[in-house]
């Protein structure tokens, strides 16, 4: 292929995105100048943060513009190199967009160990996602065995790793999930001692039956109703760990939250998460996770769409909950 193809931004989303809010854009192929590699792109990683990148508000990161490739991260195989530290056929990961094709600078590009693992868990388990978890509960959450644990979105790529986490220290760990299948995965091959089901039962009764004890630390990656059945469960010095809040992220106008009065009653915690904020937990969680992923204790799934032009379709799946573990594109 002598062209490169770029999903670009055409329109900002009203609700949820689709691929007619998308363009592809067929250019030249690209070639790298001093100190830059080309990539062909393997795979494409598909988060929840990247609606917000959709909608010009202000945020911790700056929107996509119109006409610009739609950001995220990807595994790509270099094809040519201007940089000494990588040759043709090195398998890197870094933040290059929606396209077939990248020229990034060196220093923006990690090299992979093609053996140590799939080159996709380098964007679910062994990335971002996982390394999401790592610093929630590393950084934040700080859990202590014999303490309850609630994780939502509990089969996601971030939650499946910071539930396997917290059942590693010792905590009681429920989670909660969309699917009496997700549920079942959740405890059978995650470990979970118990697992909701949000769309299949009252999640404020069930909540309170699982978690008698209440909640001493509640992983955010949903909002909406379970945010509000987690909150008056809450212990004292709970620990909140604020990932996302995915229910959430199509509305036009945020839901009313709760009142914070219970913070001060409580003495709860309640922080938000960039992982971008400590780049150096991206190293630390590959070496620590490497190995587990080896031997097969830390467990992951993943859901793969084929085709850059299904990227919107699968960002779309991700807002409504219909991936099962990392949800990947593969080019």
């Amino acid at each position: 292929m002598d062209k490169r193809i770029s999903l670009t931004l055409k329109h900002r989303p009203t609700g949820a995105p689709s691929a007619a809010d998308f363009e592809a854009v067929e250019q030249p192929m690209p070639m790298p100048g001093p100190g830059e590699v080309l990539t062909r792109t393997l795979f494409l990683s598909i988060d929840p943060y990247m609606r917000g990148r959709l909608s010009d508000r202000a945020s911790y990161a700056k929107p996509v513009q119109i006409g610009e490739v739609m950001t995220g991260e990807s595994v790509g195989e270099v094809l040519a190199s201007n940089a000494p530290d990588f040759v043709p056929g090195d398998a890197v990961v870094g933040s290059r967009g929606w396209q077939t094709h990248s020229v990034t600078p060196a220093a923006a590009l990690v090299k992979l160990d093609r053996g140590a693992a799939p080159l996709s868990t380098y964007l679910g388990v062994l990335g971002m996602p996982g390394t999401t978890a790592y610093s929630g509960l590393t950084d934040i959450g700080h859990v202590r065995a014999g303490e309850t644990v609630v994780i939502s979105a509990a089969t996601g790529a971030v939650g499946s790793v910071a539930g396997q986490l917290a059942k590693r220290a010792g905590a009681r760990v429920i989670g909660v999930a969309g699917g009496a299948e997700k549920c079942l995965w959740a405890q059978e091959a995650l470990g979970y001692d118990d697992c909701i089901d949000h769309r299949g039962m009252d999640i404020d009764v069930a909540l309170k039956a699982t978690c008698p004890d209440g909640i001493d630390v509640y992983f955010e990656n949903v909002g909406g109703a379970v945010q509000a059945a987690v909150w008056p469960l809450l212990n004292p010095h709970a620990r909140m760990i604020m990932c996302g809040m995915v229910a959430e992220y199509n509305h036009q106008r945020p839901a009313p939250g709760p009142n914070l009065m219970a913070v001060v009653r409580q003495r709860l915690r309640i922080e938000g998460l960039i992982v971008s904020d400590k780049p150096e937990r991206f190293a630390e969680w590959r070496a620590l996770a490497a190995p587990w992923v080896a031997d097969g204790s830390l467990r992951y799934r993943e859901t793969i769409i084929d085709g850059l032009e299904n990227a919107p379709d699968a960002l779309a799946q991700v807002l409504a909950g219909g991936n099962f573990g990392k949800m990947l594109v593969r080019l």
